[in-house]
């Protein structure tokens, strides 16, 4: 039974199953869990949500004690303004405890398996002229911000596989997951990472009024077709503006993600600062997720190798952002295929965040003798006689089982 109260009615012991008002507004990344810690009621008090609504058949009633506390006034202090450092648990966030590559990984199946089904839908109604209710989204915001929490590199990984026809829809879950680690990776708040995982899942909407022949084309563009397309953009921002609901954040990324720190991006041929933090977060989520993946036309990169070219391209990202973005996903990102000082060639399988030199790799051929030998994993943290030298081009070596040797789980 579920039951409306007010936050000054809040109490230890209550199941919280939906918090009232803006969804933006609280603290929490969860719209359902019990409340069982007093700094978790602060942070309600203090967040400004005036109603909630409680689960009586998961938790007490307010007639079981007393109403919740005013809190404190804060203490006076100057105020010293710091650059954030990156959180090793942030107020607000999930409390699930971090989970190893493996654990996630089967999580994170779940989790697309149900995202695609959800923005399919999303896409689907705009096409049918639907408003867009951003509100609707916020289910699999938290899943994937959740599942990011846990692990950083098993979902952003594993969305990468998508399959060729699913990459439209499957591209806004992994630009998602992409925003949310890097917004981890530069220490932002909770309500500006929820934004930026919001923006990720939203960029792209716009690409539900282009024509399905040139969204789906199996090749190249045509310079009449691409003229089209770069029209997304806008569509996207004015489907949200129309919606109603989406944060400034959030319209922005949808107007902006294709702009360039050099001024020669669309549609606004904006220059550096000029580009909002969030918009410059979101080019290079957009174009990592699309260069890493199968698309219908070609073949997507190794992740090591898209991290070096992307690197390379100068005036095209913002070069704070991009190395913030290599630190959130690794030197050497989750599929990487590399080349150890031994000669052996191996897969990145999993990151060590105190060191991105040393993540674990799966060893599986020999250069020397070009033949594949018995697979077997390396932490190169504790085994220091071993260290990475290069990053390989799979498409050099014609390995087409890469993936199934981290993917598996």
């Amino acid at each position: 039974m579920l039951k409306l109260v007010t936050a000054r009615q809040l109490r230890l012991g209550m199941y919280l199953h939906k918090f009232g008002g803006a969804w933006i507004k609280h603290p929490f990344w969860r719209t359902a869990f019990l409340l069982e810690d007093t700094k978790d009621l602060a942070a309600i008090l203090d967040s400004g949500v005036e109603e909630i609504w409680i689960d009586l058949s998961k938790g007490l009633d307010v007639d079981a004690g007393p109403a919740a506390p005013a809190p404190a006034p804060p203490p006076q202090a100057p105020v010293v303004p710091v650059t954030p450092a990156r959180p090793e648990a942030a107020p607000g966030l999930p409390p699930d405890r971090p989970a190893t590559m493996g654990e996630e990984l089967l999580r994170a199946k779940k989790i697309l398996v149900d995202s695609k089904d959800a923005v399919a839908s999303m896409f689907n109604d705009v096409r049918l002229g639907k408003a867009i209710e951003v509100q609707d989204a916020l289910p699999l915001i938290e899943e994937v911000t959740s599942s990011v929490m846990r692990n950083p590199g098993a979902l952003v990984s594993i969305v990468r596989l998508k399959n060729r026809d699913d990459y439209t829809y499957m591209h806004s879950v992994a630009v998602c997951a992409l925003m949310v680690a890097l917004a981890r990776q530069l220490g932002l708040s909770d309500a500006q990472t929820r934004e930026a995982g919001l923006a990720g899942m939203m960029h792209d909407l716009g690409k539900a009024m282009m024509p399905l022949d040139v969204l789906n084309k199996p090749g190249s563009l045509t310079e009449a077709e691409y003229t089209i397309m770069k029209k997304h953009p806008e569509e996207g921002w004015r489907l949200l503006r129309e919606g109603g609901g989406a944060p400034a954040s959030v319209l922005d990324v949808a107007l902006h993600h294709h702009e360039k720190i050099d001024g020669s991006g669309y549609p606004h041929r904006l220059k550096a600062d000029g580009i909002e933090l969030m918009s410059r977060m979101g080019a290079i989520c957009d174009v990592y997720d699309a260069v890493t993946s199968n698309r219908p036309y070609k073949a997507g990169w190794d992740p090591g190798t898209s991290i070096r070219r992307m690197n390379s391209w100068a005036g095209h990202f913002d070069p704070v952002l991009m190395k913030a973005f290599i630190r959130s996903i690794g030197i050497y990102p989750i599929g990487s295929l590399v080349r150890l000082e031994s000669g052996y060639l191996a897969v990145v399988t999993e990151q060590n965040e105190a060191s991105l030199l040393t993540p674990r790799v799966k060893v599986f051929f020999s250069t020397r003798s070009n033949e594949p030998v018995v697979q077997r994993d390396i932490d190169l943290s504790v085994q220091t006689s071993e260290k990475i030298v290069a990053v390989e081009d799979k498409e050099k070596w014609g390995f087409k089982y890469l993936d199934e040797l981290w993917s598996a789980g």
